[in-house]
């Protein structure tokens, strides 16, 4: 499913209007039917249920106001509080806006703090509030009365229904800047918007429900669109398929290249991600002083014991060995448990440089690279970089505020200056390419923010590639089923005792729901 900014839902909406005919006063009649819609569902009959509506004086505004014409026409008793002066309001906001009039429904401007006395009255009694007051165009925060209007709302615990977006969160970034109204739903009309999904907007919207207005599909496909929300059925068309006349090197040969004293379980989450999400071989290439470690707990993995020099990391001299293992594989996963001592920085420079396959980059290879990007300039292989955070901060030059500040903006200038594909892990996980486009997860929860489950993610990706997935594909496949992974075991045991193995444990469950 596309998501887009506010700028290019405007463009569509123009399109729509002015090039395929159909006027904005039925896109708008459409949309609250839609909101109708929605309210009937939650709500069943609302004969007699006292329903406040907000208005502001853009389209918003008249949505809110076409919502309660249908809702008086349902039974409702219905006020409507303006905050906006009645000759601010034209277009086909101000024809919906005379209809009301022309009705005898009660309609109300509230242009100062002065009158919160009789909005808070009215919301004492509310069944429901309906809020049209700011759409996705909002930029900075809400001052004044309005604010003051927003706070009293949240204080009432009224549910809330959200026109678009719930007001005071910002349709492109997320952020929110003052107060925000928090919504139990919002119905949001033709596409997403990027807010709906980055955080911490998303928090306020609710259930999210994206309802059809009759735009046409190639209203949309005028504007080179190329971001989307990660959906299931999309995924399940990129599960790699078994077939009955098969073996284990049908379904990949993946190299995980990890170890350090200390560290070693991050291999093992990846190992065995790897493993359930189908990989045919596995092949960990870890120091050798700690080989053992990883033959008593991955039975199934093939250990390559790496020279260590008895240091209980990798060091140069393993070097010549490990490339001429990487020559035999499908894909190639690089990082969990690494350390980040110098002569790990040699063994990652000197993969990426001369692996021939694609390449999965996390944790400490990520922070190794760090140090001189340039590196990239010499990488032969399709890579796939999987940061969290922090991780992102140190590869950009910049603070963490800022990657979560603008986390898709962050994700995309990363994978066009440098050509790898992002993987920007945390809530609402982010896949960007270098070719532009741009996939947000919807699926995971805050259980996952523990150590371990990025190497599960690493894991997942890896194996994907090795099965036969573009990289790409690949990432989006695995962060999915990753955040899948998270709400089902979350579903069970809650979010605060969730661990990286359960994810682990539960992907081949995860994958089965989907195919």
């Amino acid at each position: 499913m596309k998501v887009v900014t506010p700028v290019q839902m405007r463009k569509i909406d123009s399109y729509t209007i002015e090039s395929i005919g159909i006027p904005g006063i039925v896109l708008m009649e459409n949309a609250a039917i839609r909101m109708t819609d929605e309210i009937l569902k939650d709500y069943g009959s609302v004969i007699n249920k006292n329903i406040v509506l907000f208005a502001g004086k853009g389209n918003n505004g008249g949505d809110a106001f076409a919502v309660a014409r249908h809702l008086c026409n349902k039974g409702a008793n219905t006020v409507v509080f303006l905050l906006a002066e009645k000759k601010d309001i034209a277009g086909d906001a101000r024809i919906n806006l005379d209809i009301l009039e022309s009705m005898g429904i009660e309609t109300v401007e509230v242009l100062e703090s002065g009158k919160l006395n009789d909005v808070e009255a009215r919301l004492e009694k509310a069944e429901l509030v309906v809020d049209g007051i700011f759409g996705t165009g909002l930029k900075g925060g809400i001052k004044g009365f309005k604010a003051d209007i927003i706070r009293l709302i949240n204080q009432k615990n009224v549910p809330v229904i959200a026109v678009d977006i719930p007001s005071g969160v910002d349709g492109e970034t997320g952020a929110i800047e003052g107060e925000c109204i928090k919504a139990y739903k919002t119905v949001t009309f033709g596409f997403p918007k990027f807010g709906h999904y980055l955080h911490p907007g998303c928090e306020f919207a609710g259930e999210l429900v994206v309802a059809d207005i009759s735009i046409p599909d190639s209203a949309a496909q005028n504007f080179d669109i190329k971001s989307y929300v990660i959906d299931g059925e999309t995924v399940s068309k990129l599960i790699p398929k078994r077939t009955g006349n098969s073996n284990k090197g049908d379904y990949g040969r993946v190299l995980v290249i990890t170890g350090s004293t200390g560290m070693t379980g991050a291999g093992c989450l990846a190992g065995t991600a790897s493993l359930r999400s189908g990989t045919g071989l596995l092949y960990l290439g870890v120091p050798k002083t700690l080989s053992f470690i990883y033959e008593c707990k991955l039975t199934e993995a093939v250990t390559i014991p790496l020279e260590d020099e008895n240091k209980g990391f990798l060091t140069r001299a393993c070097v010549p060995e490990l490339l001429g293992h990487m020559e035999k594989m499908d894909a190639v996963a690089i990082g969990p448990g690494l350390s980040s001592k110098e002569g790990v920085r040699d063994v990652v420079l000197s993969v990426v440089e001369n692996c021939n396959v694609p390449l999965v980059v996390d944790a400490d290879g990520l922070n190794l690279i760090s140090k001189d990007l340039s590196v990239l300039n010499r990488s032969k292989a399709p890579m796939v970089f999987t940061p969290h955070p922090g991780e992102m901060a140190r590869l950009m030059g910049i603070s963490i505020g800022e990657v979560q500040g603008n986390r898709v903006k962050t994700a995309k200038v990363f994978s066009q200056k440098w050509g790898v594909i992002t993987v920007l892990k945390g809530a609402k996980t982010i896949v960007a390419t270098p070719d532009g486009r741009l996939f947000i997860n919807p699926t995971g929860n805050s259980g996952m923010a523990t150590g371990g489950t990025g190497d599960v993610l690493t894991g997942m990706i890896a194996s994907f590639i090795g099965q036969g997935l573009e990289p790409v594909d690949a990432a989006v496949a695995g962060v999915y089923l990753h955040g899948i992974c998270g709400d089902r075991v979350a579903s069970v045991k809650g979010e605060h005792g969730l661990v990286a193995g359960d994810l682990a444990g539960e992907i081949p469950y995860a994958i089965k729901s989907l195919i």
